[in-house]
């Protein structure tokens, strides 16, 4: 058995079984994967994809078992490689985050203009996805850290950081009948169209709580996953938008008034996690407190001593969180 092959049906798998596109990503040949897949296979007396013809169908039984073994063992290769790379040169490397439109687009510019002038080293790599995909980009060790606010905790080998706490606002035009209200109620809120986020992003299970609680059932006409496109919509007049506050920028959405919903919904945290395990080297440490001051390196290494949800609760329990 050769780390070569782990790796090769691991990036297949990751590939939707193409080894044509897998032998692409890795320049190298088709035929050398397929072959060095049938070693393996024929070493360990198991199949680990279904064929039909020269086709891969899809993963065995037996195929997710070994797929999940060789996922662990490549990360602790990557580890030995990063621990490496941090005795000869602390100053180079990379570092990948799977995160959400609205944190890419409002709450992580400053960090990551800051990372790169003190890193420029450093290859610094974005992915954007639901709160669902970017959690398990994080958990199978695709990226370094994902950021969210929704999914992190569905994953239980994920260490789960708090960084912030933010709300909403509730975005109209400047002539609509909601801004002549001294005070906004969910029922004023829930009298009109509303436009917002796609179940699952950015907090929409706080504003579906709030609704349920009160017994009201909001009609949202439409659904988007970034704050740009929700407030397109409403400029359009064809709803009240919902948004996380930060996603108002004055100077940009003059047209627009941004109303304070900080009463009406409980408050979001989004949350920065990394798989457990994972060795963070020197600059990830840096990252991680300049997105979030509060999380301080030794912070960050006493959290990766705690094995349960409940004993990470305690560890945050006296830090009061940034309001964003």
């Amino acid at each position: 058995m050769k780390l070569q092959q782990l790796r090769y049906i691991w990036e297949v798998a990751h590939h939707d079984l193409n080894v044509s596109v897998t032998a692409q990503s890795l320049f190298t040949s088709q035929p050398g994967i397929s072959k060095q897949i049938r070693l393996l296979e024929d070493e360990l007396g198991v199949e680990i994809f279904a064929r039909s013809g020269k086709h891969l169908t899809h993963v065995t039984p037996a195929g997710e078992a070994i797929l999940q073994t060789a996922g662990e063992v490549l990360r602790k290769v990557e580890s030995i490689k990063q621990v490496a790379q941090e005795y000869s040169n602390e100053r180079k490397g990379s570092l990948s985050i799977a995160t959400t439109h609205t944190q890419a687009r409002y709450a992580l510019p400053a960090t990551i203009r800051s990372f790169i002038e003190r890193y420029p080293d450093v290859s610094l790599h974005m992915h954007q996805g639901t709160p669902m995909q970017i959690s398990e980009m994080a958990a199978d060790g695709t990226v370094d850290f994902a950021i969210a606010t929704e999914a992190l905790e569905l994953f239980s080998d994920l260490i789960m950081l708090p960084c912030y706490r933010w709300n909403r606002c509730v975005l109209v035009p400047r002539d609509h009948p909601l801004t002549q209200l001294s005070e906004l109620t969910l029922e004023d809120v829930a009298a009109h169209p509303i436009v917002t986020y796609v179940f699952g992003f950015t907090g929409r299970s706080k504003l579906d709580e709030a609704f349920v609680a009160r017994g009201l059932e909001p009609k949202v006409v439409f659904t988007a996953a970034d704050a740009d496109v929700i407030k397109t919509y409403v400029r359009l007049g064809l709803g009240i938008g919902i948004v996380a506050a930060m996603a108002y920028d004055e100077r940009v959405d003059s047209d627009l008034v941004a109303l304070d919903a900080s009463r009406l919904f409980a408050s979001s945290v989004t949350r920065i996690g990394c798989r457990r395990g994972t060795f963070l080297r020197g600059y990830m440490y840096d990252f991680i407190e300049d997105f979030a001051p509060h999380l301080t390196r030794d912070i960050v290494k006493e959290a990766f001593t705690h094995h349960s949800k409940t004993e990470l609760e305690a560890l945050f329990a006296d830090i009061e969180l940034p309001v964003y």
